[in-house]
């Protein structure tokens, strides 16, 4: 077992089986020196809640580029997120986030994400044939986040462009040089963009995201420029191709089970439930990773300080002790123990919204189409992506033939 049994063409179509040979080969396997792989929920659960398990983000880029590469805009943008930071860097920056994503202000965004789900579905109207992913769960995230930082539509395509870029720099595979010049570059035009945007809310605030993170101040401290800036961009890579990717999975999941199609049609109260069923069963992230700060034993398996360990969610999701049949969608399971959004002291932290998002939009899109049907299940092409899951094209019927 190493790194390349994650990139081969069988892994991106289906993940699932050599999942199932990881978490019965046992608890936690090396993958190399100060190297191992869990695919056990159990496992998974504990080490996403010891506060020994951190992020060394920077230390891994060193590792897969080289000393100068930690420099690079793309690497240091992506360093100053809450997402790779460690306590008490990032417990003073999560308390300031969290002052912008608590319940009051998620419960506001309703209104914005029906309606911007409705327009989407007009504008799609009464074609015969569409991708659902092109023509409604990619915009569909970039509108909202357009619209809670209220800036332009008419950027959205061109920010949510440049953010799928740099994203691309969260995967475990080093890039390509090209690649990695195009993350670079992406990473740059983000950052001169939001600098002008906190820079105008400054002087005339608003009741927008970007205003109250500019105001957010916990015991007297602030977010500095550069914080703002980067979580920014954080909320558009992770709220802009995770949400897309899990409405497009939530979807196939369904055209797969079609008893589970006609049970969600019969009874809409069933869909939130069946959003988590969905996630669980096919979640857009697969994957994170977490180094051990300092000597940490985990079931009976040491793990020496500055070990790494991928912790494989799509595994932990199916596995079979906490979830019967882990292979068969069942939307009145309670699936609440699924490890979709994380676990610990990095929980996602816009977990409410992009639910919100995705019960909206798979609402709206059988509320519009009821006979909502694949063209072809059988010719899907995944994403090329690791610890990302979903499809780059899924072509639907609006009516079932």
């Amino acid at each position: 077992m190493n790194l390349q049994s994650f990139a081969s063409p069988a892994f991106f179509e289906n993940p699932y089986p050599l999942y199932e040979q990881i978490r019965q080969a046992g608890p936690l396997l090396p993958l190399g020196p100060h190297a191992f792989v869990t695919g056990r929920h159990a496992v998974v659960d504990a080490l996403l809640r010891d506060r020994r398990m951190g992020k060394t983000y920077l230390q891994s880029v060193q590792a897969r580029y080289g000393e100068a590469a930690t420099q690079l805009p793309v690497f240091q943008a992506l360093s100053r997120t809450c997402l790779m930071m460690n306590p008490p860097q990032h417990t003073r920056l999560r308390a300031l986030l969290m002052q912008a994503f608590n319940q009051r202000q998620v419960e506001a965004m309703r209104e914005i994400v029906a309606s911007t789900t409705q327009r989407l579905l007009d504008r799609i109207g009464p074609q015969a044939e569409f991708d659902l992913v092109a023509d409604f769960a990619l915009p569909l995230p970039v509108e909202i986040i357009c619209r809670m930082l209220d800036i332009p539509l008419e950027d959205g395509e061109r920010l949510g462009a440049h953010a799928a870029r740099l994203a691309s720099a969260l995967d475990l595979a080093p890039l390509e040089a090209d690649q990695l010049r195009l993350a670079n570059e992406s990473a740059l035009v983000l950052e001169a963009h939001f600098r002008d945007v906190v820079a105008q809310r400054r002087a005339r605030p608003g009741d927008d995201l970007i205003s109250a993170l500019v105001a957010a101040e916990e015991d007297g401290a602030t977010l500095s420029v550069d914080e703002i800036v980067s979580n920014v961009i954080l909320l558009f890579v992770a709220g802009h191709e995770t949400t897309s990717n899990m409405i497009g999975n939530a979807m196939i999941a369904l055209f797969r089970h079609p008893e589970q199609m006609r049970a969600l049609r019969a009874d809409a109260s069933l869909v939130r439930n069946a959003v988590v069923e969905c996630m669980r069963l096919d979640g857009a992230v697969q994957m994170v990773v977490r180094t051990a700060m300092e000597d940490v034993e985990a079931a009976g398996v040491s793990v020496p300080r500055g070990g790494i360990v991928f912790m494989l969610l799509g595994a932990a999701n199916r596995d079979p002790e906490v979830f019967p049949e882990p292979d068969r969608l069942d939307i009145e399971r309670d699936a609440t123990a699924a490890l979709g959004f994380g676990g610990g002291i990095h929980y996602c932290l816009g977990t409410r919204l992009a639910m919100l998002e995705i019960e909206v939009a798979i609402r709206g899109l059988l509320g519009r189409f009821p006979g909502i049907a694949p063209v072809d299940l059988d010719q899907l092409a995944w994403h090329r992506r690791n610890n990302l899951r979903g499809v780059e094209v899924l072509k639907v019927r609006t009516a079932a033939r």
